[in-house]
């Protein structure tokens, strides 16, 4: 290699290990996607119609046929009791490709990031005239797993045995309250106080416990982002609205996307209405200056050929108001390409990846 090119990768080397460590000594959950800011309906283009000649006496033209419209919402019965699965997972990962002897010696890849699947019990216990509904959360199964460069530095299942004295199984059948709107959004966690005094401490597993009930992680995990606001609920298939999410990635910088929500399908089955959304984001300048003034600036960033994909869908049961499904994924990736390579051989490079994920189900 060349002067430049190898102090060009030892540059990149010690960039990838400052994004594979930053935040992980406590071992809690990144950011998984979901609402950032209030969503707006997406305005169709107004598109001048041609001119055109008419004969006399002129034709009426007839009313455009009107679709039928569905809520878009949760709906809330006390004492109703549903069972769901959320996993959230974020992973940072940096991979040489290329001959190995050209590898920079100061270079460390691996995956480092976290896994977490939960599953609870939501019993609503009462709704307000807004139909807000106060619910009840009974943590029934957890398994959390957390690696820092290939390196497992938590591994916990509740169905092991071995598992059974573990920090984080004092949170099995805990309980929380929060209040949940019909836009699928946690207005406010109402009571954890029980379940963050069961697992109070000084341990790494402790203060991973404690984060897994801290406010904004509870948000996160019981918030549905694909559900429009309140005042746009009323839809018909084919209508659009949008929101704005924005993600951090230490010394890669921030993102920040224009989620837009589209409702594809409405359909029955055994006598059962379902609404079906897909998501698709585009990268948006929103945000962006907020997001640079909270992090340090990446003099690499220019260097990097970037690929990104932000998706989602929502699977709602119209008929009981609840969620069946909701998945948003994104995975972006940056790659540095040798630009002097070897004769005869292929570009060294190197590539990161950053991957947040959400997931919630309704389970059995």
């Amino acid at each position: 290699m060349t002067e430049h090119r190898i102090l060009s990768f030892i540059a990149m080397g010690a960039i990838c290990l400052l994004v594979l460590t930053t935040g992980c000594r406590e071992l809690a959950p990144e950011t998984a996607p979901g609402q950032a800011e209030p969503q707006e309906e997406v305005a169709a283009r107004d598109v001048p119609a041609p001119t055109q000649q008419v004969s006399e006496p002129e034709r009426e033209s007839e009313p455009p046929e009107k679709k039928p419209t569905v809520r878009l919402a949760l709906k809330f019965t006390p004492p109703d009791s549903t069972r769901y699965r959320v996993i959230t997972e974020a992973d940072r990962s940096v991979t040489w490709e290329g001959a190995q002897a050209d590898k920079p010696t100061k270079f460390q890849g691996g995956h480092t990031g976290n896994k977490i699947e939960m599953t609870f019990t939501q019993r609503i216990q009462s709704v307000d005239e807004q139909g807000n509904a106060v619910a009840e959360i009974k943590i029934e199964a957890l398994k959390y797993s957390a690696n820092v460069r290939d390196n497992v530095v938590l591994d916990f299942h509740s169905a092991r045995e071995k598992d059974k004295d573990h920090p984080l199984a004092k949170l099995i059948g805990r309980s929380y309250t929060i209040q949940i709107s019909p836009a699928g959004q946690v207005l406010k966690v109402i009571d954890a106080n029980e379940a963050r005094a069961a697992v109070i401490g000084d341990a790494s597993a402790q203060k991973t416990a404690s984060t897994l009930l801290s406010e904004a992680t509870i948000q996160q995990r019981h918030g549905i982002p694909a559900l429009p606001p309140a005042e746009k609920s009323q839809l018909s298939s084919g209508d659009s609205w949008s929101s704005i999410d924005a993600f951090s990635f230490d010394m890669m910088g921030g993102k920040s996307y224009e989620k837009v929500y589209t409702l594809k399908e409405i359909k029955e089955a055994e006598g059962q209405q379902y609404a079906i959304v897909e998501m698709n984001a585009v990268p948006t300048t929103e945000m962006a200056q907020e997001l640079h003034q909270e992090q340090p600036t990446n003099p690499f960033e220019k260097m990097f050929d970037t690929t990104e994909t932000y998706t989602g869908q929502l699977q709602l049961n119209l008929t009981a108001g609840k969620v069946e499904k909701c998945l948003e994924n994104l995975l972006i990736e940056w790659v540095i390409v040798d630009p002097t390579p070897k004769d005869k051989e292929n570009p060294a490079a190197l590539k990161m990846t950053a991957m947040r994920l959400y997931h919630i189900e309704q389970v059995d």
